[in-house]
Formats: C-alpha cells, structure tokens, sequence
C-alpha cells in the first residue's frame, strides 16, 4: 500500500505520487479518479499494473488540450455531456484486432452456423441479422460479410433480409471502420483471392485498399457502450462479442452475458475470445466449439 502521509518532495516521488521525469503529475489520487470513470463509463476494471498505461494514454490529450494537470484534465471529462468525456474514453481502450482474427469461429460460421440458417423455411425465417459487439477498426464484421458473400443462401430459398450491425464504444475506430480502408500490412490475413474479390486499390493512396460495396453494404456501424440500454429491436442469429468481457469484473460479465442470451434467437449463436469462457456465467447455452456457444431452445 502506498504511504499515504508523505512529507517533502523525496518522500512524494517515493510514494508513488510523482514522478521527475513525466511532464504532468500523475498522483494515487489522480489514477483512482480514472478508474472510477473508466469503471462507471465503459465497465472496465483498470487493475494497479495500468498506471503507467493510462498516464501515456492520457497524457496525449493534456498536450492537445493544453492542459496543465490531471487534475484540471479530469474536471472536464466528469462533465459526462462534454466532447472530452468520449474522447477520454476512446483513449483509455483496447482496440487489438486484424482480419479473421481466430480463423476457426469464421470456418464455423461457414460450416455450421449459416447451412442452419439456410435450412429454416418461411418468409418471416429469412430474416438474419448477425452483431459485431466491439468490433473496434471494422475487421471482424468485413471478415463475417466476406464468409457471408462466399456462402450465400440457395437461390431456391428466395430473398433473404441480412444484415450485420457492428458496434463500439469508441467512436474514433467507428469512423476508421465506416471507411474501410485499410493499409497492405493489415490485409495479410485476408489472401490474394478474397483482396481482388472484396477489395479495391484507393485512387492517390498507393498501398491502400477499400472495402467493397459488396461487403460494406452488408454492415450498419453504430456507437453503443454495452453496459448502457440497447437501442436494437429484434433478436440476432449470432453475436460475435471476442475479448470484450475479459476486461469486466465477474457480475458486469454475467449480466451482459445474459443480456446476450435475451437478445439471440432460439438456436443462435454466441462467440467469444480465446480466453474467455461462460463457465459459471449462465446455464442458458450448450458449447459447440472452441469459444463458441448455441443457445438453448
């Protein structure tokens, strides 16, 4: 625990409330200030190890801003109506991600998840709409409408209504996503053939490539904070929310795990990140996979 009565400027330094070599102050109290505004805003539980973390991310927009203490800093982020509030929470998160992330959730959607889909009979089952839950850059939902494009329902099933929403609390990776442009080095992942099918070469921009119609078409990017009531109306054939619950405390998890549960269709599916699991979150699902979860009927 830090020693909360220090006295001089040695003793502060080696208390942990300040340090020489930052350029702004960063104090216990400062850091406790963010946690708590990470924690009620985004649901995200920043443990001790996160302090110099948050002081580089944060310390950004100080200088931007011009602002000369954390502490002024944080007087304009806890007015929650206030432009900095979304700007300090897209500063404070995550966004690791790249083109068929987890290869094997995208092989099940193929083989198992959209042959199911296909197979349900009427007008009113044509219906499919799929979520990208914290889809950050726009990888993984251009990832699920390029297997969507390659595995289309039979032309004798008729016309089919799909949709793919995607969704972020950071609205600077939403605008990155929308656009869909992407540099070579992110493409990788996506092969020769799917890059000449689903993407262009950006006119004036050598070494960058755009998301097709085809794909872009299919998705609908939305701000949304998951801890915060859902707008969407109707229920989702599959929900894709990877390595977004790790970072929640064990109740925030189960109760978005079951807010999930409520919002799937009966037989749909949900997928998680490598290292997530609903062991102990909710009975409502039978595992079909590594990470990936059916609801039960």
């Amino acid at each position: 625990m830090e020693n909360t009565t220090p006295s001089g400027k040695n003793s502060e330094i080696a208390a942990g409330f300040a340090d020489p070599l930052r350029e702004f102050p960063f104090s216990a109290a400062d850091f406790d200030r963010v946690r708590t505004l990470v924690k009620e805003r985004a649901g995200i539980d920043l443990g001790a190890s996160k302090r110099s973390l948050v002081y580089g991310r944060l310390a950004r927009r100080l200088r931007v801003l011009g602002v000369p203490t954390f502490a002024a800093y944080l007087e304009r982020v806890e007015d929650a109506d206030s432009e900095e509030a979304g700007r300090f929470v897209n500063a404070i998160t995550t966004n690791v991600t790249e083109f068929f992330r987890e290869n094997h959730h995208f092989e099940l959607l193929a083989r198992k998840v959209l042959p199911a889909i296909w197979a349900r009979t009427g007008s009113s089952a044509r219906r499919v709409r799929l979520w990208s839950a914290g889809c950050s850059t726009g990888e993984e939902p251009y990832s699920l409408a390029m297997v969507l494009r390659e595995n289309p329902p039979p032309p004798s099933t008729g016309t089919w209504d799909i949709k793919i929403l995607a969704t972020d609390l950071d609205t600077d990776v939403l605008a990155e996503a929308r656009a869909g442009v992407y540099r070579a080095e992110r493409l990788h992942k996506v092969g020769p053939a799917r890059l000449a099918r689903f993407f262009s070469p950006v006119v004036g921009q050598p070494g960058k490539h755009q998301a097709s119609d085809a794909l872009r078409s299919l998705i609908t990017f939305k701000p949304l904070n998951l801890l915060e009531p859902w707008p969407m109306h109707g229920t989702f054939d599959l929900i894709v929310c990877r390595n977004v619950v790790i970072y929640f405390d064990e109740p925030t998890k189960r109760a978005l795990v079951h807010r999930y549960h409520d919002r799937l269709a009966g037989g749909g599916f949900l997928f998680l990140g490598h290292s997530e699991s609903l062991v102990g979150a909710t009975t409502g699902f039978e595992p079909t996979g590594r990470t990936t979860y059916r609801k039960l009927p």
